[in-house]
Formats: C-alpha cells, sequence, structure tokens
C-alpha cells in the first residue's frame, strides 16, 4: 500500500456555554459564549474571554471529539461538560460543525511507514 494520500479528517467544533436560567455563575461566562476550534487552532470571538479554569475542563476531551467515533460510542453522544467550580451552573457544550481535511506531511517532521 502506497502512502500517496497521507490525507486524514477532524471535525471543526464550537463550544457553547449553557446556563440555566437563574443558575449561579461565577466563572465568568455570559449567555452566547462560545469558541471554536479549527483543526488546532482556538478561535474566540473579538473582545470574548474564557476562564481557563473552564478551557481546562473541557480542554482533554476536545482532540477526542474531532476524531470519528462509533455512533454508539459515549465520546459521540455525551456532549455537555460541567464547570468545574461546583457552585458554578454553567456547562460548555460541544458540537461538531464540520470536517476538515489534513495531511500527514503538514502536520508532522515523522514520516508515514511503508506498507508492504
Amino acid at each position: 500500500m502506497s502512502n500517496a494520500d497521507d490525507t486524514f479528517e477532524l471535525f471543526d467544533l464550537r463550544v457553547d456555554v449553557v446556563i440555566p436560567e437563574n443558575g449561579p455563575v461565577y466563572c465568568g461566562a455570559k449567555p452566547g459564549d462560545y469558541f471554536e476550534l479549527r483543526g488546532e487552532m482556538l478561535h474566540l470571538p473579538a473582545g470574548q474571554g474564557i476562564s481557563i479554569y473552564s478551557l481546562a475542563s473541557v480542554l482533554p476531551l476536545l482532540a477526542a471529539k474531532q476524531r470519528p467515533t462509533h455512533a454508539h460510542d459515549w465520546m459521540t453522544t455525551d456532549t455537555d461538560i460541567a464547570c468545574p467550580d461546583p457552585n458554578c451552573s454553567t456547562q460548555l457544550r460541544i458540537r461538531r460543525t464540520g470536517r476538515r481535511r489534513f495531511s500527514h506531511t503538514d502536520t508532522t517532521a515523522v514520516p508515514l511507514e511503508e506498507k508492504q
């Protein structure tokens, strides 16, 4: 098998802040806050921030959420991540928004091994 096509796909993600009605907010989030992950690049709207603690709660899941998963896998179905502050009612909702194609050669210096 040749490595001529060294491409792979990842999902783009949008992570929206979910604030329950009348829920206490201690992380500084506001209704409508979100960020997007396109490839390895995190994008925030101009003028908007995100708590590093909220980001830390969702960050370990983002790379897995970018990859195709089986329809029955919890990584496919579970989308809401709680704020790490147990007194804060916010959640971060991860949604797959599209697919993006990448080349192995463009993303790493490690070469693919030739398959026999």
